[in-house]
């Protein structure tokens, strides 16, 4: 079982994140924050990785730490369940619809973190929860997932479908990158026959 637990406190948050990527989907999330909480549930749904999330942060501060540090927490989560990602099927992409919005993610889990994030939000705010804080995710997640993203909204209007685009996109694109390969199993996706840099 491809499966990892990652523990991370700091002064700001207490997180405790859990994966399975050979998982149904099964979403366990509680972070405090209802807009965040149903960006990861729809990521756990739609990769099919079960994923359990517990966070306790300084959301009397603002929504920020507690964002971030479980992207961070769950890049490491995702990282240490792929173990030497042999047999991954490595690179994937999606055009992802939500209505009015179309957004392009794409994936290479290539161990070397780089993030390029082009989504303009109508606005500063989703409820409670800050937009710019989108790309603070996603930037926490890659860096410490150690993968190369490119996620671009190419149209839309509406700030939730903007956010939910990325969100279910990435998730996507997981599903497919994370997924054993069976004409590569147990081979390194690689020329180097190493991932990682």
């Amino acid at each position: 079982m491809r499966t990892a637990t990652i523990k991370r406190k700091t002064k700001e948050t207490d997180i405790e994140v859990s994966v399975n990527l050979d998982g149904t989907g099964v979403a366990n999330i509680a972070t405090g924050i209802g807009f965040f909480d149903h960006m990861l549930d729809l990521l756990a749904r739609h990769s099919r990785i079960d994923l359990t999330v517990k966070a306790v942060g300084d959301l009397h501060i603002d929504y920020h730490h507690t964002t971030e540090d479980t992207g961070i927490a769950l890049g490491q989560a995702v990282k240490q369940a792929l173990g030497n990602m042999a047999g991954i099927t490595r690179y994937a992409g999606v055009h992802m619809p939500m209505d009015e919005t179309l957004s392009r993610v794409v994936i290479d889990i290539s161990g070397r973190p780089f993030l390029v994030f082009k989504a303009d939000f109508p606005r500063d705010k989703i409820g409670e929860f800050d937009t710019e804080l989108v790309r603070e995710w996603f930037q926490a997640f890659a860096m410490n997932a150690g993968v190369t993203l490119h996620v671009e909204t190419l149209y839309g209007d509406n700030s939730h479908h903007i956010a939910e685009s990325c969100f279910k996109g990435l998730a996507r694109a997981l599903r497919t990158a994370v997924a054993i390969d069976p004409k590569a199993a147990g081979e390194i996706p690689s020329t180097k026959g190493s991932l990682g840099g």
